[in-house]
């Protein structure tokens, strides 16, 4: 897993092998079949847990019992942004290749959607029109996801706290728009 995350992370998706894979990590191609079905497989499940850490480590930033969306999102994006370029190869298997098999990528998306909903429960309370909500949930976390990914593709040179503000402001003027969800 830590030579696919090196890999994906530094490269192309297109432009890592199985063989690159089992040179890194020290394995035979058996091995890796016996654990793996193929290099698809392998960056699911890799991108699967770098987005667990990630998101685990977003929510443990929102406070507890906050008094806003601001409260939430602020730290919630910051944290996010620097972890992000704190661990680039990551931001990469999480946002650049794995996003590049599409079916995935629209379940991550739907997933990300119900974990800021999750977040966003203490803060929000019930929505009037939940549909809505979830809507503009799904429309929040895809947009974040491109204005990240951009970010990440132009190597991350832009001031985090200025794109932390940014994606914050996004994620406000958004959830603000939905009745009942802004607090």
């Amino acid at each position: 897993m830590a030579s696919a995350v090196r890999l994906f992370g530094t490269r192309d998706y297109d432009d890592v092998t199985v063989a690159d894979i089992c040179v890194g990590a020290k394995v035979s191609k058996r091995y890796f079949y016996e654990h793996f079905s193929d290099r698809a497989d392998l960056l699911l499940k890799v991108n699967r847990e770098q987005n667990e850490w990630l998101l685990r480590n977003v929510a443990a930033a929102v406070p507890p019992k906050p008094a806003s969306l601001a409260e939430v999102f602020g730290p919630a994006l910051r944290t996010l942004v620097y972890l992000l370029r704190g661990n680039p190869e990551s931001a990469r298997v999480i946002y650049v290749n794995a996003p590049r098999m599409e079916d995935r990528r629209r379940g991550v998306l739907r997933e990300d959607a119900q974990f800021v909903a999750a977040v966003l429960r203490e803060a929000v309370g019930k929505p009037q029109d939940q549909l809505a909500y979830d809507r503009t949930l799904l429309a929040l976390v895809a947009g974040l996801s491109e204005v990240i990914i951009d970010w990440i593709s132009r190597d991350m040179a832009d001031d985090p706290d200025q794109l932390a503000e940014h994606l914050t402001g996004i994620a406000l003027a958004l959830t603000g728009s939905v009745k009942g969800a802004a607090c």
